[in-house]
């Protein structure tokens, strides 16, 4: 059944870029789901919840899924259901078969899948939408990486000090901080926090060793998405 309604599938091919009435509304269906996407993913009540780097990075990977059933929608009003029934399939080829680091790899790679699988389907036009939209998207979310840090080995006694003398540094270096958690009997802080796109973990890094006051100084370990 499948095959019959394959070999019925439209070839557009180049020409496609010549579509306008197509482009324009599916640029316009992509923006739409970015922009709703967004409405829900940075939610004024979840940001107050915010506590650690994956949630901190979650709404991230909200809108690259909007996106992503943005472009999969387009290709099922385009060819049908049966490219809803190969994709459905690569969904769970990739879950079950593809070791990624984290969710937002996994969106990546789906998208990547999709744009690969568009490109196949000889529609080079919205391949090309699809991938600049990614491209934007990945531009702007890498541009404000958000990182975590703990300092511990601070001096006893001394973990309220060191949390206003790192905080004041972190502040001074541009960064924005989202949560910053307090563990008094282990004399220890772990903060999350967004890196400006001009400043470099390096720069911070350098900045906390240097800019710190020694009598509450603790030792530093990062993690960054």
């Amino acid at each position: 059944m499948f095959g019959a309604e394959t070999t019925m599938l439209p070839s557009i091919g180049w020409a496609g870029f010549l579509e306008w009435e197509f482009l324009l509304q599916a640029f316009a269906a992509l923006v739409l789901a970015v922009v709703l996407g967004s409405v829900l993913a940075f939610h004024p009540t979840t940001a107050r919840t915010v506590d650690t780097r994956e949630e901190a990075e979650l709404p991230k990977v909200l809108i690259m899924y909007a996106l992503v059933g943005a472009v999969i929608g387009e290709i099922v009003l385009k060819y049908g259901m049966v490219v809803g029934f190969v994709i459905f399939g690569l969904g769970g080829l990739m879950r079950f078969r593809t070791d990624a680091a984290s969710t937002r790899d996994t969106s990546r790679l789906i998208m990547v899948t999709l744009i690969g699988l568009i490109a196949g389907l000889n529609l080079p036009h919205f391949a090309v939408m699809a991938t600049i939209f990614a491209w934007v998207l990945i531009y702007v979310f890498d541009g404000h990486p958000v990182c975590e840090l703990e300092v511990h080995e601070i001096p006893k006694g001394r973990t309220k000090d060191a949390s206003n003398a790192y905080r004041t540094v972190l502040a001074e270096m541009k960064c924005k901080l989202i949560s910053e958690n307090k563990q008094f009997s282990k004399q220890r802080i772990d903060y999350v926090f967004r890196m400006p796109r001009a400043v470099t973990q390096d720069q911070v890094h350098k900045a906390l060793c240097e800019r710190v006051p020694v009598d509450v100084r603790g030792e530093i370990d990062w993690e960054i998405e």
